[in-house]
């Protein structure tokens, strides 16, 4: 079952409807004391099994486990994973702390994507060049 709610501030560009010279207020005041805010909520009533990612992975996670035979080695490859997404995000959050280590890192990544769109992407030849690069990065993986 998927629900969502969204809220909406009260927007200054609808403060006031201008009626045969008058300004009329609206019920609520964009800088005011009181504001309103308005709700949607959405459900789904019907679920597509087939259809559902959550569900696909829930059935692909299951049948690596029907089908291995070291299941306490998978456990600790859970576990495993669990503690380096844990780590890294850890490292990432002291990272962040430091005084101008984001900010180069920030630069660092600014000019990559700038060398990467000039190398790759600006013209049609390096365009092409790049689509051959990943369509053999892809048959390398699958074995093809």
């Amino acid at each position: 079952m998927a629900s969502t709610v969204t809220f909406q501030p009260p927007s200054l560009l609808f403060y006031g409807r201008k009626t045969l010279g008058r300004f009329r207020k609206l019920p609520f005041s964009a800088l005011g004391e009181k504001k309103r805010h308005f709700a949607v909520a959405a459900k789904a009533t019907e679920q597509s099994s087939e259809s559902s990612t959550s569900l696909s992975i829930v059935k692909s996670v299951r049948n690596v486990w029907d089908k291995s035979e070291d299941r306490v080695g998978l456990v600790g490859l859970g576990f495993a994973a669990l503690v380096a997404i844990w780590a890294s995000a850890n490292l990432i959050s002291a990272i962040d702390k430091l005084l101008f280590i984001p900010n180069v890192l920030e630069f660092i990544g600014i000019l990559f994507s700038w060398w990467f769109i000039y190398r790759y992407l600006l013209f049609k030849p390096d365009r092409e060049e790049l689509l051959q690069i990943i369509n053999k990065s892809i048959s390398d993986i699958l074995g093809q």
